[in-house]
This record gives structure tokens, C-alpha cells and sequence, in this order.
């Protein structure tokens, strides 16, 4: 319960955030061209507001709703969320909306877009300047990596150390190397020392996307950093160094060893013999350049004392330091990237298992560390902005997109859509937009209960 508490308080400030620069970017643009905004509220507010001011002398009255689904501010002479069909009956004033040239309505319609996508790079940015870049090289993978099942099927092996992709050198696991290994052809590995290949379908990324685990994930040595005394370990003659290699004559990196235990621990390896003493492993493990076996039987709780070292002491990072200035160039590239692999991905969600893996509420809560990580959350927070900027671009009614494309008509055309056909239109975009949150949410329950 915790757990939830933690990343619904990080979901909510990220939204949050975003919700106010987004909206703060339509409601600048509309003062600088002396469009009155009636109202700007954080969160809806159908029936009731939590809370509303408006300031003496300002035509702005400024609210925070109940429901956390989003924001908005209302621009006076405009078809929007509030369908406030009255007032496009009345003659145009000239600080309305529709009394502007076009190009500044434009603007006011990209002012959220925009902001936000500022926003992600500033974040990443700082994230730069504050933290660094650290990664690890995937050639440098001291035991390679573990794949999923769906990886394992077209022919990756768990120790597999992923090399180039259709000739083109890998360099560090992301998305931009993920959509490298999914589009290529062919993808080279380094598997015992030696160069092998495995050739991609081309339905590479729809099978993964029937997979619930990523397709990759680095196997972290599992190099002891302590012994408790009297423990199972220490009367095996395990010591600080050692590195446990396989269990049971399987090769397993900390974590395998861990799943391993686990499953020991839940009885899940079939073995109902009531004569196979479960509390007994056998290790091998290295120690100064040695190979060594030994048995440990295990207490009661399948624990045998040992503490591992760190990820950073066992695994080669690469830091990379950004000063003020630096980080800012390097902070719109990481943006621009991220924003690229996003779209590209987006080609994905138009098939039948992209619509299954479209996620609501709860699916976005899930990217926040269970525990509270300041780094986690401005980089999920920075994400987080460019969806919300590439989403609302759309060319949806209802969306920014949506108003752009009309205005857009408007500009080539030189005739406004007419108020009806914006009406409709606007309640049209709505429904849609509501149906896909409702189905959004509909899959983040199914895959609750499944």
C-alpha cells in the first residue's frame, strides 16, 4: 500500500506540473495578443471547484478542480471543453479568440505544446548539469544480459553480449537501441567469446509487445561483499571476493540466482520428492582467477549470509560530467531523441497487440520508482512532457492539434470553419478522447486482475 501511495504522489505532482506549464503556455500567449482568459483551473471541475480566486482589477479567475484528469483555461470567443455555444452567438468583441488574425491564434494554440516541450529539455537538462549521464556499454557487459522469452525464441541466449545491429555498433541500452535491434535484419552478439547472429522477423516488436518482461536486461555479477559469521556461507568456506558463477551446475548471474532461491522457496520446480533436500545448492564460484565448487545447505529461509557488492562496484559504469552551459545542447539532444524514439513507436500502437498494451492511470504511476528518487522522477517528469506535447499535437478535435489543423484550413483556405461544423467537431474529438481513456484504464484493470 505504500508502494502505491508513493508513485500516485509522484504521478499526481509530475501531472501536476506538466498540467500548469501546459496551460500556462496557452494562457501567456493569449495575454500577449490581449485575448481575455476567463478562467484557468488546474484539474476539471464539473459541479464543484476545490478552490477559486480572482484578483481585483483581472478578468482571470484562477480555480483548482476535484477531478486530477488534466486542466484548462478558458479563452473567451473560442469552442472548447466548456462548449460555451452562448457566446459564439453573441457579436464578436475584439478581445475574443475568434477576433484575432490568425497567425496569433496559431500561436495560442501551440503555447502548451510548445512550453512543454521546452519543459523536457530544461528538465533534462538540469538532470545532466545535476547527475551526469551513466550508463553501461552493452560491449562491456561483464556476463552479458538476460533476455525474455520472446527474445530466447528468434534466438538470443541469456549471456548473449549484444554487438552491432545490421553492422551498425551498439553502444548503450535504450529505446533508441531497442527500435535499432527490432528494425534490423540481422543482430550480432558476442556468445562464448565468439561472434554470432540472429536474425530478427520482421514482427519482431508485435511479439514483444505480447511479453510482459523487456526484451533485455544486464546480469549483474553476484560478487560477494560480506559474510555474516557462523552462517551457512562462511562454514562452506565462501569469503569476501567470491564470485558465485552457477547454481546447481546453471550458470546464473545475482539476480538468476535469486529468482532460483525463490523458486526453491515457493516449491515451483516440480520436485514433490519429499527426499530432495531443497536447503542444499551446490556452488561454483571463483576466486582469484580459481574455479571452485562447495555446497552450502541453506537455513531455514533458503538465506545463506552473504551480501552482494553494489551494482557500481561490480558493473562498468561510464559517467559523464556536464557543466552549466554544456548541459543545455546535450539536454535538447537527449530530448529530441526521446521524442523521435516516442514517435516512432507510435507506428506500433495502431495493430492489434499495440492497442492491448495502451495503458490509463496505472500504467503511468508504474514508471516511478517504488521508493521516492528525485533523478526517477524529473526524468519520468521530462518524459512524461514529451508525451503530453506529441499527444496533444495530434490532429484530433479537441486537442491542440485539432485547432491547429482547422487554423491551419483557414490560413490556405482564407474562410473559417463555421461555428457548427467547430461544434461538432469539438464534441465529436471528446468522445473520442473519452473512449480511449476509458479503454486505457479498461486495460491497466485487466492487467491487475490478470
Amino acid at each position: 500500500m505504500e508502494t502505491f501511495f508513493i508513485r500516485a504522489l509522484q504521478l499526481i505532482m509530475s501531472l501536476s506540473l506538466l498540467v500548469l506549464i501546459h496551460e500556462g503556455g496557452h494562457f501567456l500567449f493569449a495575454r500577449l495578443f490581449k485575448i481575455r482568459v476567463e478562467k484557468f483551473c488546474l484539474f476539471f471541475d464539473p459541479w464543484f471547484t476545490l478552490f477559486k480566486f480572482k484578483p481585483k482589477k483581472s478578468d482571470t479567475e484562477y480555480a483548482i478542480g476535484w477531478l486530477p484528469l488534466g486542466g484548462y483555461v478558458k479563452i473567451s470567443g473560442m469552442i472548447d471543453e466548456s462548449m460555451d455555444t452562448e457566446q459564439m452567438k453573441q457579436p464578436a468583441k475584439p478581445y475574443e479568440f475568434r477576433s484575432k488574425p490568425a497567425w496569433q491564434r496559431l500561436l495560442v494554440m501551440v503555447g502548451g505544446v510548445l512550453f512543454n516541450f521546452l519543459t523536457a529539455l530544461f528538465i533534462y537538462s538540469m538532470i545532466l548539469y545535476a547527475w551526469g549521464d551513466e550508463y553501461i556499454r552493452v560491449q562491456d557487459a561483464p556476463i552479458g544480459m538476460s533476455y525474455n522469452q520472446t527474445a530466447k525464441e528468434v534466438g538470443f541466449k541469456d549471456g548473449d553480449i549484444l554487438f552491432a545491429a545490421d553492422g551498425v555498433e551498439l553502444d548503450r541500452y535504450d529505446e533508441k537501441m531497442l527500435s535499432q535491434v527490432v528494425d534490423a535484419r540481422v543482430v550480432t552478439v558476442l556468445r562464448d567469446g565468439k561472434e554470432a547472429v540472429v536474425y530478427i522477423p520482421e514482427d519482431m516488436m508485435q511479439r514483444l509487445m505480447t511479453d510482459s518482461i523487456k526484451f533485455a536486461s544486464f546480469r549483474m555479477p553476484f560478487v560477494i561483499d560480506s559474510v555474516a559469521a557462523n552462517s551457512p556461507a562462511s562454514q562452506a568456506g565462501l569469503t569476501v571476493g567470491d564470485r558465485i558463477v552457477a547454481l546447481d551446475d546453471i550458470p546464473v548471474s545475482y539476480f538468476e540466482y535469486m529468482d532460483a532461491i525463490g523458486q526453491r522457496r515457493d516449491k515451483k520446480l516440480g520436485l514433490d520428492n519429499d527426499s530432495i533436500d531443497l536447503h542444499q545448492i551446490a556452488l561454483t564460484y571463483v576466486r582469484n582467477g580459481e574455479t571452485y565448487n562447495t555446497v552450502v545447505r541453506t537455513d531455514s529461509n533458503y538465506i545463506m549470509g552473504v551480501t552482494p557488492r553494489a551494482a557500481g562496484e561490480v558493473m562498468p559504469f561510464v559517467t559523464k560530467e556536464y557543466g552549466f552551459i554544456a548541459s543545455f545542447p546535450a539536454g535538447a539532444r537527449l530530448g529530441v531523441q526521446k521524442l523521435s524514439g516516442y514517435v516512432n513507436n507510435m507506428k506500433y500502437v495502431f495493430s492489434k497487440e499495440g492497442a492491448k498494451q495502451i495503458g490509463g492511470f496505472g500504467t503511468l504511476g508504474s514508471i516511478f520508482p517504488a521508493k521516492w528518487d528525485w533523478h526517477t522522477f524529473w526524468y519520468m517528469t521530462a518524459f512524461l512532457s514529451i508525451i503530453l506535447a506529441f499527444m496533444n499535437i495530434l490532429p484530433i478535435p479537441a486537442l491542440d492539434g485539432g485547432h491547429v489543423l482547422f487554423l491551419l484550413y483557414e490560413i490556405i483556405a482564407r474562410r473559417k470553419p463555421s461555428d457548427k461544423f467547430m461544434e461538432y467537431a469539438q464534441m465529436a474529438g471528446m468522445l473520442l478522447l473519452f473512449g480511449l481513456l476509458i479503454w486505457a484504464n479498461f486495460n491497466d484493470v485487466l492487467r491487475f486482475i490478470f
